[in-house]
C-alpha cells in the first residue's frame, strides 16, 4: 500500500469515526440539555425560532471530534495545547449554554485558551509580504506573533459563533471550511493536519441531521465556539507556516464568510456609538431574511459563497490540471446552486402574491 492510499484509509476512517460519534452522541445530548434546562427560549428580536429548543449540542461534536482524533492523530506538543484549549473553550461555552456568563468574562476564558495553545507552539512565525515588488515573500513577526496569532484566534472563535444564528448555518459553514483546509493540507503534504480537519469535518456532518431546519437541537456556545477555535489554531499549525500567498489567503478565503460577518458587525456597531459585542439583527443571514427568504434558503446561500471561496483556497494551493479542474467544478456548483437558489426564491414570491389574491 503506497503512502497516499494509506493517507486516504485514514482520512476515511477519522471522518466516518467522528460521524458515528457525533450522530450517535446527540440525541444522548439533547436529552441531557433538556434535564439541566439548557433550552434556547424564543424572546429577542434577533431569535428567529418560535419555540424552546435544547442547545449544548456541540458536546456532542466534542465528544466526535475528540474521540476519534484520539484513535487516528499524532497528538504532538502543539495539538495537545489545542485539545487542552478545547476543554477550556468546551467548559466555557457548556456554562454560558446552562446561565449566560458575561461577555468579558467569555472573553478572558478564551483568551485563556488561546494563550494555552500558544504557549504549546501555535503561533504565526510569518506572513506574507504585502509589498509584491520586494525581495522577500515573506515578513517575519518574531516577537509580535504572539498578540497576533492571540487576536487570530479569539477573533475566528466569535466569529463563528456569531453566525450561529440560523439551523444549520454555522455547523455547515464550519464543515465546509474544514474540507477545505482539509484538502489543502493534503495538497501541502501536512497529512497529520489533514486527519484532524477529517476528524472536526466528520463531527460537524455527524451533528447536521439534527441540526437543520427545523433543528431539533443547537450547538450553542458550547459547540459554536469548539468550531470556531478548533479552525482558527489548526490553520495557523497547518496553513501560516508556509511563506507562499497560500498561507494567508487559504485561511481567510476557508472562513471569509465568519470573518467578513464579525468584521461588517464590529464596524457598524462603533460606527452607531455601539459596544461592538452588542447583539444585534444586523447580521448576512438576518439581512436575507428581512429580503423575504426563509432559513432554507439563507442557510442555502452561505452555504454557496463559502462553497465557492473554499474551492477558490484549494485552486490557489494546486497548480496545473488540478487547477483547472477545481476552477471547472467551482463555475459549474456556482451554477447549479445559483439556478436551485434563484428559482426557491422566484417560488417564495409567488406563494406570497398568490397568499395576497
Amino acid at each position: 500500500m503506497n503512502i497516499e492510499s494509506a493517507l486516504l484509509i485514514r482520512l476515511l476512517l477519522s471522518l466516518v469515526a467522528a460521524f458515528v460519534i457525533s450522530f450517535v452522541s446527540t440525541p444522548v445530548v439533547k436529552s441531557f440539555a433538556q434535564r439541566v434546562g439548557a433550552m434556547d427560549v424564543p424572546g429577542e428580536a434577533r431569535r428567529v425560532h418560535d419555540h424552546p429548543i435544547p442547545r449544548m449540542g456541540g458536546l456532542a461534536i466534542f465528544l466526535g471530534f475528540l474521540l476519534s482524533v484520539i484513535l487516528f492523530a499524532q497528538i504532538d506538543r502543539p495539538i495537545r495545547g489545542i485539545l487542552i484549549g478545547a476543554v477550556v473553550i468546551v467548559a466555557t461555552g457548556a456554562v454560558d449554554d446552562l446561565i449566560s456568563l458575561r461577555a468579558v468574562v467569555k472573553l478572558a476564558l478564551q483568551f485563556l485558551a488561546a494563550v494555552i495553545a500558544v504557549a504549546h507552539g501555535v503561533v504565526i512565525d510569518v506572513v506574507m509580504n504585502p509589498n509584491v515588488f520586494a525581495g522577500a515573500e515573506h515578513i517575519s513577526l518574531g516577537i509580535l506573533g504572539v498578540p497576533i496569532t492571540l487576536l487570530w484566534i479569539v477573533a475566528v472563535t466569535n466569529a463563528v459563533n456569531l453566525i450561529d444564528g440560523l439551523d444549520g448555518l454555522a455547523v455547515g459553514v464550519s464543515m465546509i471550511a474544514s474540507v477545505t483546509m482539509l484538502a489543502v493540507a493534503v495538497v501541502v503534504a501536512e497529512p497529520n493536519v489533514a486527519v484532524i480537519l477529517a476528524c472536526l469535518a466528520g463531527a460537524c456532518i455527524g451533528f447536521m441531521p439534527y441540526n437543520l431546519n427545523p433543528a431539533k437541537i443547537f450547538m450553542g456556545d458550547t459547540g459554536a465556539l469548539l468550531l470556531g477555535y478548533v479552525l482558527s489554531t489548526m490553520s495557523v499549525v497547518g496553513m501560516f507556516k508556509f511563506y507562499a500567498i497560500v498561507s494567508f489567503l487559504v485561511p481567510v478565503l476557508a472562513l471569509a464568510v465568519p470573518i467578513l460577518d464579525i468584521s461588517f458587525a464590529f464596524t457598524r456597531r462603533i460606527l452607531r456609538g455601539q459596544n461592538p459585542m452588542t447583539p444585534d439583527r444586523g447580521h448576512f443571514h438576518h439581512r436575507l431574511l428581512d429580503m423575504g427568504m426563509s432559513q432554507k434558503q439563507a442557510v442555502s446561500i452561505l452555504y454557496t459563497i463559502s462553497i465557492i471561496l473554499g474551492v477558490s483556497a484549494v485552486v490557489l494551493a494546486t497548480t496545473g490540471e488540478l487547477k483547472i479542474l477545481f476552477l471547472a467544478a467551482a463555475f459549474c456548483l456556482a451554477a447549479v446552486w445559483g439556478l436551485h437558489i434563484a428559482e426557491k426564491y422566484r417560488q417564495h414570491h409567488r406563494e406570497q402574491e398568490h397568499e395576497k389574491d
